[in-house]
Parts: structure tokens; sequence; C-alpha cells
């Protein structure tokens, strides 16, 4: 037996062994697609159109890969942008060095911030390892190069990250873009298919050059622990979605708050999206995946806990599902779409209650008399009450709620009106409803 005098105290220890860069604490990621953001397909259109994204309320950009893409096996005439021929090449179809560095540095000027995607996971057929370093390379049961199994990925190879010469050699491709180009960090492909143990390296890498911001497009906890600032939030995508088009109960995204919050840590980051490349190109556009409830998802995407996603194209009304491997124009056009994400946006920027992690408040679900149809939620900080109420349901309501958390006075944001919330008042919600009430926190 153990003397009481000398037991040590049970302290818990911080899940997250790393700080976030302070400037993500109410950031706002938007995705672009250069082959398809511009006539000319370039950097040097993007870097045109930064004051434009930054108005929208942007702060990070995510380029998609930048890499020259892989010929052999190619799918379609221009290939995937995620079949990396060359880790430390720029594609031409884009530009030069030079015109992502200019770039970058319009980007950091605007305040804002600049990953690059990398594909860590795979090659193409004919990188220049597949001839000077086959060993690199995992096999299949015939001992042969192997695409990613179970997927149609016939275009790209899989790495063996087994091997310590090819971890020291991705660690310095990664680097070579922090160095030669001052990009901010990185959103990693398929990143569970990855070893945790490999992504923490490169961080430790990384961060001797800077103070990088790192996305993993993957959903697991222990991704946060020593690699990665967020994650993506593909459950809550799934369960809005499947709320949209009837498959699923309110309850489905109730799941989702759940988990999120008991089983992450409170300083995890998580990307909350109506769409995105994979979405837009085969599910479909934001009304092809939420139809009438798109408003209210975009609307809890920004309100709720999370960093939101804007896909590029959305704010134009994304009208039609873009082209994996074909040259295919976003559609730009002005939008109210873009005018809900820039409404939404500011607030989110000007209210320390909805910030990202744990520099925001938490969403405390406040009970309604319409439980299986209606979402509320408040997220109070710093004096400050959100108190926002979403109708997901084709069926006009009233609602009424118990919880005195709910009760105040508030500004109807996004429609210039004040409301009184006491005990027995009803609020009417037409279809698909959402309503986003400021206030003083009592």
């Amino acid at each position: 037996m153990v003397s009481s005098q000398h037991a040590q105290p049970f302290t818990p220890e911080p899940y997250v062994k790393f700080t976030h860069p302070e400037w993500s604490k109410n950031a706002v990621i938007y995705q672009v697609n250069t082959r398809q953001y511009s006539q000319q397909g370039s950097f040097a259109a993007v870097t045109a159109d930064l004051p434009r994204i930054k108005a929208l309320g942007a702060d990070i950009v995510w380029l998609m890969p930048i890499h020259p893409i892989g010929e052999k096996h190619r799918k379609g005439t221009l290939g995937s942008p995620y079949s990396v021929r060359d880790y430390i090449g720029v594609n031409p179809e884009f530009g030069t060095l030079a015109d992502l560095q200019a770039l970058v540095k319009r980007a950091h000027q605007l305040g804002m911030y600049v990953l690059l995607d990398w594909v860590a996971n795979h090659t193409a057929w004919d990188h220049p390892w597949v001839t000077s370093h086959p060993e690199w390379y995992a096999k299949d049961h015939n001992g042969t190069f192997r695409p990613s199994p179970w997927w149609d990925w016939h275009d790209i190879i899989e790495l063996d990250y087994d091997v310590p010469a090819l971890r020291k050699e991705m660690i310095n491709a990664m680097c070579y873009w922090v160095e030669q180009a001052d990009i901010d960090g990185f959103r990693c492909d398929v990143a569970g298919y990855v070893p945790n143990d490999f992504w923490r390296q490169a961080r430790a890498a990384l961060m001797k050059r800077k103070h990088v911001f790192m996305l993993a497009e993957w959903e697991a906890r222990d991704l946060h622990e020593y690699a990665f600032d967020m994650t993506y939030a593909w459950s809550w995508n799934e369960a809005m979605h499947a709320i949209a088009h009837g498959r699923a109960h309110i309850h489905a995204i109730y799941k989702y708050y759940s988990w999120n919050e008991r089983a992450y840590p409170r300083q995890a980051y998580r990307m909350t999206f109506v769409s995105n490349h994979d979405k837009n190109a085969w599910d479909g556009t934001q009304y092809e995946q939420f139809g009438d409830m798109l408003e209210a998802a975009i609307v809890l995407s920004v309100i709720g806990e999370g960093m939101p996603l804007i896909h590029n194209g959305q704010e134009a009304g994304e009208s039609k599902r873009l082209a994996f491997f074909e040259k295919d124009l976003i559609d730009w056009q002005p939008h109210s779409i873009g005018e809900l994400y820039q409404h939404l946006i500011a607030l989110k920027k000007r209210t320390p209650a909805l910030w990202n992690g744990e520099y925001g408040a938490r969403m405390i679900h406040i009970p309604n008399s319409q439980p299986d149809e209606v979402l509320s939620f408040v997220r109070q900080q710093d004096g400050q009450k959100v108190l926002t109420v979403l109708n997901f349901s084709s069926q006009r309501l009233s609602v009424s709620f118990d919880d005195a958390l709910a009760y105040g006075q508030y500004a109807e944001e996004l429609r210039s009106t004040q409301i009184s919330v006491a005990q027995g008042t009803s609020l009417t919600l037409a279809p698909w409803d959402y309503h986003v009430f400021v206030g003083d926190a009592g």
C-alpha cells in the first residue's frame, strides 16, 4: 500500500501538446481549385482576386495541389491534381514558383494565410522515386506497386512509411515550401492513411521554421495530439446531408455534437462545411446536397462550433458540379449565398463566443417544444450571448423554450429586428427557417 503522504496528485495532462497560431482563433478557410478558378487557371488570377476573398471574410486560402501531375494512367485530359509527379515542382499549368511566391506575399499583405494541399500517401506512377527508390513504395500480394486498396485510384501508387528514408525526403519536401514560398501550413490529403507518428515528425520539423497550421483530411481525435490543428467534420456533413434528404432524424446532428464535445479535446478545431471539392464533384452541388435546408446548414456551419469552410464558387451559387479531370470554369456571379456567408462571418469575427476551439464558447443545447424538428442552442462568452434557432423540417412550426438560458432581449442578426424571449414566448418558424439572436449574457 502506498502511503497517502507520498501519493502524487492525479493531475490531468493537456491532450494537445502544441498551440495554434494566434491568428487562427476566429479564422475562416476558403478552398481554391486553381484550374477552375479562372479562365487563365493561374496563380496570378487567384492573387488578383484575394481582396474579394478577404472581403467575403475568409482568412486562410487553401490551394489544391500545385504540383506537376502524373501522365501515366492519367484520368481524363488534365488528370487529378492529387496524382503528384514532383513534390518540389510547380504545375506549369498554374504558373511558376515566382507566381506562387507573389500569391503568398500578397496574401500576407492582406492579413491572410496560405495552405498547400499535401498528398503524402501516394504519388503518380511516373514520379522519379518509382525508378530511383522503388523500395519506398507499398506492394500488393504479387509484389507490384499498388494503388490505395478498394478505391478506383488507378492513377496513383501508395508509399510505404515503414521506410525511414522516405519519411526524411517527404519532410524535406514539405519544409522546402515553407522556406521557399513562406507558406503557412498544409492541408493533408487522406491523412489517416499515413502513420500518425510521421505527422508528428513532420510538424516538429516544420515548427523549427515557422509556426504552421495543419489541417487533416480525416476525422480522428489522435491526430490532434501532436500534429494537426484541425480535422474534417465529415460526420457533421453526413448527418446534415441525411437530415436534409429525410434519411435521418434531427438527433443525428445531436449525436455529432455530443461526440465532438465529449470525445475531442477542447483545443481541437473541427472544419464544418456544406461543400468541398469532393462533395461537389461526386455528391453534387450545395443545392443537390441540401435542397431547401441549404441556408440553415450554412448558418449552423458558421455559428455552431467549428471553423467554416467555403468551397470556391459557393458564394456564387455553386451552380454545377465541377469536372475533376478537365477544365470547367466556375460560373462567377453575385449571389445571396455570398451575402449570407459575409454577414455570418462578420458576426463570427466580432463575437468571441463564436470563435474556434477553446477560444470560443461551447454550444449549450436549449430544449424546445419541437425537439424532433428544431435545433436551438446558446453560445455565450465575454458578456455576449447568441441564441440560434433552426427549423430542419418542411413544416411551419411554432416553438417555445423551457430553459431560462434562452430568455433575454435580442437583436435578430439577419433581419435587423428586436425580440424579447421569455417563458411562454412562441416563435413562428417558416419551413427550413433560421434565426440568429444576439444579446447580453445575464
